[in-house]
C-alpha cells in the first residue's frame, strides 16, 4: 500500500467493499463462535498460554525455524534448558516466543500508541537477532535481509512515512480486520526493523485481535492461521498486496480472514483439550 494523499477516503472506500464486509463477517463469526466454548468460561488463562504456545511455534516456522510445538512448550514453560549459545535457528524461536509473550501486556495501548507498541514487539522478538543499539528503532541500513520474495524494501527515507500512515489506519476506526491486514502487510513489505519483521507482524496480528475486541480471550492462535496453506501462500499473499492495486490488496485480506478463521479453528481444538483435561 503506497502512501496516499487522503488516506480518511481510502480507508472509507475499503470499508464499505463487499469484500471487505464479508471478511470482517466470517472473521468476526469465528471469533465469537470460539468465545463462547464451554472451556472457556471458567479456564481462558489455561487456554490462552497454550495459545501463546502454539503461536510462537507456528510463528517460528514461517520464519523458517523448525521445531515442534513440544519443544516451544517445554522452552516457555522452564521445562527445557535454552542452549547458552542458540544457533540461528533457536534465536528465531526465542524471539517468537518473547514476542508472543509481550502481547499479553499490549491490548490496551495497540491502537493508542501503535508506535510504542511496535517497539516493544521489535525489543523482544529481535533481542537475539540484532544489536543492542538496534532493538525497536527503525533501520538505517538501506534494505533488509527479510521478506526478500517481496522486492528490495523502502529505504530509511521511507519508513518514517510509511509508518506514519500505519499509525493513521490503527489509530482509525476501520474494522478489526482490515487493521490488522493492513499493519501486517505494511511491515512485511516496509520491513522498519532490520531483523525479526515476520516475528512482529504476527504478533501484532494477536495483539491487535485482542485490542480490537475481535478475540478478547487469546485464544485464537493467527500466527498458526496464517500457515495453514503453507509458507507459499502466505507469500503469495504478501506478494499480491505488494502489487499496490486493489485487487491484491482483497487477496491478501481474504487470506487474513481465513488466517482468523484457521486459528480460530485451532483455539477450538486447544479449548477442547482444555475440556478434556488432556492438553499436554
Amino acid at each position: 500500500m503506497a502512501p496516499v494523499s487522503d488516506p480518511n477516503t481510502a480507508l472509507r472506500a475499503l470499508t464499505e467493499h463487499p469484500r471487505v464486509q464479508a471478511a470482517s463477517e466470517r472473521s468476526r463469526a469465528a471469533c465469537t463462535e470460539l468465545r463462547w466454548h464451554q472451556a472457556l468460561r471458567r479456564r481462558i488463562p489455561e487456554a490462552a498460554a497454550e495459545s501463546r504456545i502454539r503461536g510462537a511455534w507456528a510463528s517460528a516456522e514461517l520464519d523458517g525455524a523448525r521445531s515442534t510445538v513440544d519443544i516451544v512448550r517445554d522452552l516457555m514453560r522452564g521445562a527445557r534448558a535454552r542452549a547458552t549459545d542458540p544457533d540461528p535457528t533457536e534465536r528465531i524461536i526465542h524471539g517468537a516466543m518473547a514476542a508472543t509473550a509481550e502481547t499479553e501486556a499490549l491490548a490496551a495501548t495497540a491502537l493508542t500508541s501503535p508506535r510504542q507498541t511496535l517497539a516493544r514487539l521489535h525489543l523482544a522478538a529481535a533481542a537475539e537477532l540484532v544489536a543492542p543499539d538496534q532493538l525497536g528503532r527503525p533501520r538505517t541500513s538501506p534494505t533488509s535481509p527479510e521478506f526478500a520474495d517481496l522486492g528490495p524494501a523502502p529505504g530509511p527515507e521511507a519508513i518514517a512515512e510509511r509508518l506514519a500512515q500505519l499509525d493513521h489506519i490503527l489509530t482509525s476506526d476501520a474494522p478489526a480486520l482490515l487493521k490488522l491486514a493492513l499493519a501486517h502487510a505494511e511491515i512485511a513489505h516496509v520491513r522498519p526493523f532490520e531483523r525479526g519483521n515476520g516475528l512482529v507482524a504476527r504478533a501484532l496480528d494477536r495483539t491487535l485481535l485482542r485490542a480490537t475486541g475481535l478475540d478478547p480471550t487469546g485464544v485464537v492462535v493467527p500466527e498458526a492461521g496464517h500457515g495453514a496453506k503453507g509458507s507459499v501462500a502466505y507469500q503469495g499473499g504478501l506478494q499480491a498486496y505488494g502489487l499496490g492495486r486493489l485487487d491484491g490488496l482483497l487477496l491478501w485480506l481474504d487470506h487474513c480472514a481465513d488466517a482468523v478463521v484457521a486459528g480460530a479453528g485451532e483455539g477450538r481444538r486447544i479449548a477442547d483439550a482444555v475440556l478434556a483435561g488432556r492438553l499436554t
